[in-house]
């Protein structure tokens, strides 16, 4: 099986070594994101809400850039520097995906890169419109 690395600059850059997202056989697998605004690299603070909609977006213009949407997400993964915040993650995530949701899990962390309150990532997307993808060689 061969692997393709998906970016766009509708998203942050990766600040390591990471791609966005990874297309491998007929699914697309996104990578943690942060709220970081794209334009500026900045990380989003205050209001959680608007928080954890920026995770949401960076990770939605990563699956559509790979032809997908979170919508069609068969996992997710959110860490949380404070599970007090769960409420707002649920609230949140249904603006972008629905019912059937994916599976998810939620875990409570020490700390998160570049100090956010917030991370999520999105696995096994199905790829519906392979010839929109944006292939990193």
């Amino acid at each position: 099986m061969t692997k393709q690395g998906i970016e766009t600059p509708k998203a942050p850059a990766a600040i390591g070594t990471y791609s966005q997202g990874i297309r491998a056989g007929g699914a697309i697998w996104l990578s943690g994101q942060l709220p970081l605004d794209p334009a500026t690299g900045q990380l989003l603070t205050g209001d959680m809400r608007d928080q954890v909609r920026q995770v949401f977006r960076n990770l939605a213009a990563v699956a559509e850039a790979a032809g997908s949407s979170l919508d069609q997400a068969v996992k997710v993964t959110v860490f949380l520097v404070d599970l007090g915040h769960f409420t707002v993650v649920n609230e949140v995530m249904a603006e972008f995906c629905t019912k059937p949701y994916p599976a998810r899990a939620a875990s409570g962390v020490a700390g998160l890169p570049r100090g956010a309150a917030v991370e999520a990532e999105f696995g096994e997307l199905p790829v519906f419109v392979p010839s929109s993808v944006h292939v990193v060689a």
